[in-house]
Order: C-alpha cells, then structure tokens, then sequence
C-alpha cells in the first residue's frame, strides 16, 4: 500500500523516497526489450555511439506503447501526485541506461532542476530500475538532504557523504529534482537499464513539446490518464479557432493542482 503521508514527508525533509515493488516483471521484461530497440535507433539517429548521450533515449514515448502505459500504474502516479498535484505533467522522459565497461554523461554531480523555490517542489523526479542497480554496474550516487543547496557540492565532499542507489529492478527511486547526484561506472560486460521522468507542474512548458513530437502516433489507443501526464490535455490554443471551440473540443482541458 502506498503511504502518502510518509512518501511526501520524505521527499520534503530527506529530497528523496526509494518505493520497491512498483513494476509487474512483465512489465519489466517487455520495457527492456523495447528500450534496447529504441536506444539502437538512437544511435542510428546520431550515425554512431560516439556522443555523451550515448544510452540515453530523449523521448521514450516516441517508441513502444509500452512507454505510454507505465502512466496507468497508479502507484507510479499517486506517488507524482502526492507532491505535485493531479495536474502535474511530464517535463522529460528520458532513460538512464548505462552501456557496459564505461559510464556516460550522467557521471557529473549535477541536479535536474534550476531554480530553488523555497517550501515549494516544480520538479519531481522518478529512476525507474528495470535491471537491479550494485555498485558493480553504476549504481546512482545522491547526497540526501541537498536539495536546498544551490551551490554543487565539492567531488571530495560529494563522495564522501552520498548514498548509492543499490536497489532491485521494479523499484522506483523519487527525488526532488534539486538533489545533487551522479551516475556511476558500470564495469560489467552488459547494460545496467532504467528510465527517468522528470514531472513538473501542470503550468510548466515541456522540455519537447510531447503532443507535438507524438503527432504521427495514434494516441487513441492511450488512456486519458496517460495522455494527461504527457501534456495532452495542457495544450494551448495555436488560433483563433481553436480557442473559440466549444469547451469539450477545447485541447487544454488541464486539472488544476
């Protein structure tokens, strides 16, 4: 069952709340065997690997339904909604897949978010495990409490106080989108993969306008809960005639917080 009350006080004192068992290994199985597709045609897109990104897919929802449909598993979004209200949308979708005997950019001690606002979260974010996470193969280190700190901690300062993500595949690790981490360095011969949503407030504009990028997909086959999340319902109006549409064919149809 999914604590609320302990999820929020976590992600508001510590920035940070691991929650295991969030993914069905079904679900597992089939989003691997899709991201691995989608990271190939990645690198078809860039005519190589030799780029920092080199593992990272910029927009998941580009691929497989099976992409789209993580945002029916209600754990996953009562946990966004916790924080950031029913209205929050996706900012970035990206993965955090980490190639064998390397690591990528996410190595650098960095956070997912700009601005501090003071007792108030824009940016939730969600590691999303799909292999489990060891040292052995770049487990995610983060320095719990640092959300709050606008200045990037020292290397010496950072390794010496952060926690590593050592998790099983299925668990979701939540974060306050300011807390400084980095990734590790897989030294195993085989890929380490998970994805990353960056979710925002529902007034916020996407990294990539994601209704946009997705305009040759069929989305009817989604659910309303999905397309939700990814910015479908928060629209704005591109004329006069859409504006003056009756308000059921209206495309911003956008719950408040």
């Amino acid at each position: 069952m999914f604590n609320r009350e302990r999820f929020v006080e976590e992600i508001n004192t510590q920035g940070y709340s691991i929650v295991e068992n969030v993914l069905s290994p079904e679900f597992i199985a089939k989003a691997k065997t899709e991201l691995i597709k989608a990271i190939d045609k990645e690198a078809e897109y860039h005519q190589g690997t030799n780029y920092s990104d080199y593992g990272m897919v910029l927009l998941c929802s580009l691929y497989d339904k099976v992409f789209v449909e993580l945002f029916d598993n209600q754990n996953l979004l009562d946990s966004f909604n916790s924080v950031l209200g029913e209205g929050c949308i996706v900012y970035a979708y990206t993965s955090s897949s980490m190639p064998p005997s390397t690591s990528n950019y996410s190595k650098r001690i960095h956070n997912d978010c700009p601005r501090i606002i003071p007792n108030y979260i824009t940016n939730l974010g969600a590691t999303i495990l799909l292999d489990d996470f060891t040292e052995e193969n770049g487990a995610t280190w983060f320095l719990p409490y640092s959300h709050s700190t606008a200045e990037a901690p020292t290397e010496d300062y950072f390794f010496s106080n952060a926690k590593r993500l050592i998790a099983k595949a299925g668990t979701v690790w939540f974060f306050n989108a300011r807390i400084w981490h980095a990734g590790g360095i897989n030294k195993t011969n085989k890929w380490r993969h998970a994805l990353t949503i960056n979710m925002g407030r529902s007034w916020m504009k996407q990294r990539i306008d994601i209704p946009r990028a997705m305009s040759g997909i069929d989305v009817s086959q989604f659910s309303e809960k999905a397309l939700q999340k990814l910015g479908f319902l928060a629209q704005v109006p591109a004329s006069y005639e859409e504006y003056y549409v009756p308000f059921e064919e209206r495309k911003f149809k956008q719950k408040t917080e």
